[in-house]
């Protein structure tokens, strides 16, 4: 069973293309309720062999399997503790539909 301290809430975001009659526009709107979640921001180190430069914070986020995360790609945004994150990478851990870590990354200076 997944063992995580679930103690941050993640709100989820998806792009949404907007119609404003010259143009459609993409627009970043929340995509479910938000979800309980574990962070754990990434070392230097794992950020200089990442390739990560300039003024960004690499993090990892655990959250439960569920068909809601199960959905959620790299194309989706996250926001938690109002820094709004891109996300690079979502892979399953501990064992089949326990679990999926997401890697984000954020402006610092924001």
């Amino acid at each position: 069973m997944f063992a995580g301290k679930l103690d941050r809430r993640l709100q989820f975001r998806r792009a949404v293309l907007t119609d404003d009659g010259l143009s459609k526009t993409e627009n970043w709107e929340d995509h479910g309720l938000p979800v309980w979640a574990s962070r754990a921001d990434a070392s230097d180190g794992e950020r200089w062999k990442a390739g990560e430069v300039g003024a960004t914070i690499m993090t990892r986020f655990r959250v439960r399997y569920s068909s809601f995360t199960s959905d959620l790609t790299p194309k989706d945004r996250l926001v938690c503790e109002g820094r709004e994150y891109d996300i690079t990478g979502i892979k399953e851990v501990e064992s089949r539909r326990v679990a999926f870590e997401i890697t984000a990354s954020a402006r610092a200076d924001k």
